[in-house]
């Protein structure tokens, strides 16, 4: 080999190397900032507020005056570059795929953004006269006619504030009709073992007494088994007030013999409450009402792009059949002529009342209807086949790398589990903080928990099939390492985040609530 080809050589591999390296190290770690509290920072001669020493005022409290509150003296650069470099260690939809199951983590579009900032929306009171709101009024006026179009549920009602909120709503609507209707025994409430923690729990706070509902080895509900349930106590099911079910299911599918199902609980006298958490799947698709919902929540931070958590606030419309319509909350937007209003329980005196001040989330509204109308009836329907054809093309990738428990095709998530790496010393965890090691949120973990060390993802609509592709790519990586006996390197992830794994349990056990010095 001749001086310069081994010169040639040597480049070629020391950018391998360098490549390599940089693979390593993916996840955009470059700027990973250690960063301390406001409280251990060096004080300021001249903090960013100068608040002025209060008055001499006597104490009418008994306590004893305080000499130094402990406010951090701070200059203005450091409070801004303190919560900067705090807000890069918060993952969002913005920074990457965010593969969350039961979650619905699209991209917020930023045309949804503008719309809501417009000042006719954005500077508007809740307390201003009717008269001059209208375009406000009229814009949730329309909102509530496409949830009535997309659900086949023609009551809808704007008011509760996120998800759980919707469930609570549902649940009331149920009581109240039967409360109307004088069938004050029917205190039961079925529900499978996979349904969100949410539903059993709103289902106790309307009074009603939980009924679990097991599912069998194809994770879905049976006919076999809401029978036993809905008899258990009486040969009538006179006793039963309803159902909650979500469909698609927690596992991912579809509930085949869901008609069947609300056949037995309609002749019974029950109402069927669908929780509207997986509606991504089914809109435009299918109508719940045409499959017997009697009364659902929809997630517009889910389902139609309004932003989660932080970025919220969230939004929980309900959407009821004509049986249950009159008994929904309050209030309502009508219209008369020309001219929309908020309906009142002189409207409908029969309504369970107000749920909450005012009127739901109206930016979330404005949001929720500028993504329908960009969409339209067509764009809708997209959504969900591509939402469930990306799901099913990670589980086609992944089925003979993780365990699948389930047969089949799954709607728009996917369900694995860790039962060939547990083989191996490898859990959903150690997955899961492997992903955070390569710049990924984890998938969600844990859930449902019909089955151990459960992995549920969700890509959602909006993922290019080169972002799924890379992910799909590092677990594929993940597997080969576990089966190559690398389990060791797992149980330290992650290495490069600014905190390490923590001792969750020792966490929970024992939160350090409150900050003092050393």
């Amino acid at each position: 080999m001749s001086a310069a080809e081994a010169k040639i050589m040597t480049e070629t591999n020391n950018k391998e190397r360098e490549k390599a390296a940089l693979e390593a190290y993916a996840g955009d770690r470059g700027l990973n900032y250690e960063e301390n509290l406001l409280w251990e920072k060096e004080f300021s001669d001249s903090p960013g507020v100068d608040l002025p020493e209060p008055a001499k005022a006597p104490l009418r409290t008994g306590a004893q005056a305080r000499e130094n509150v402990g406010l951090p003296q701070l200059s203005e650069p450091q409070v801004l570059r303190h919560f900067v470099r705090m807000s890069t260690w918060n993952y969002s939809i913005d920074h990457g795929f965010f593969p969350l199951g039961s979650c619905t983590m699209k991209h917020n579009p930023r045309l949804n953004e503008k719309v809501a900032r417009l000042n006719g929306f954005a500077n508007i009171h809740p307390l201003q006269p009717e008269e001059t709101v209208q375009g406000a009024l009229k814009l949730q006026h329309e909102l509530q006619n496409w949830l009535a179009e997309l659900t086949g549920l023609p009551g809808v009602c704007l008011t509760p504030a996120a998800g759980a909120h919707g469930e609570l709503a549902g649940m009331m609507t149920i009581r109240r009709a039967h409360e109307l209707a004088g069938q004050t025994r029917r205190k039961i409430v079925l529900s499978p073992d996979s349904a969100h923690g949410t539903n059993p729990a709103t289902a106790v706070m309307c009074g009603f007494q939980v009924r679990n509902i097991p599912t069998r080895e194809t994770g879905r509900l049976t006919v076999e088994a809401f029978r036993e349930a809905l008899f258990e106590t009486d040969p009538e099911g006179a006793d039963i007030a309803g159902m909650m079910v979500t469909n698609p299911n927690t596992c991912g599918l579809f509930e085949t013999e869901i008609l069947e199902i609300v056949d037995l609980l309609h002749e019974a006298g029950g109402y069927f409450y669908c929780d509207g958490a997986n509606f991504n799947a089914l809109v435009g698709k299918i109508r719940p009402g045409d499959f017997g919902v009697d009364v659902m929540h929809i997630n517009l931070h889910k389902t139609f792009s309004t932003p989660h958590g932080g970025g919220g606030p969230g939004s929980g419309p309900i959407c009821c059949s004509e049986k249950l319509a009159h008994a929904m909350p309050v209030p309502t937007v009508v219209k008369d002529g020309e001219t929309y209003r908020l309906e009142s329980g002189e409207d409908r005196p029969e309504t369970l009342g107000r749920l909450k001040a005012f009127q739901g989330q109206f930016g979330m509204h404005v949001r929720a209807l500028t993504y329908m109308l960009s969409h339209g009836a067509d764009g809708l329907k997209q959504v969900a086949e591509d939402a469930v054809l990306n799901a099913n093309y990670i589980l086609a990738c992944l089925k003979d790398e993780y365990h699948v428990p389930y047969e089949g095709p799954c709607m728009h998530e996917c369900l694995l589990t860790d039962k060939k790496q547990k083989e191996l010393g490898v859990t959903t965890l150690d997955i899961a903080k492997g992903l955070v090691e390569r710049g990924y949120h984890p998938m969600t973990t844990y859930f449902p928990l019909v089955l151990q060390g459960t992995m549920l993802i969700e890509p959602t609509e909006t993922e290019s099939k080169d972002s799924i592709d890379r992910f799909i790519s590092v677990m594929k990586d993940f597997a080969s390492d576990v089966r190559n006996g690398k389990a060791d390197d797992f149980h330290a992830f992650p290495l490069s985040s600014p905190r390490r794994r923590l001792d969750e349990v020792q966490a929970a056990k024992y939160p350090v609530l409150k900050w003092t010095e050393n």
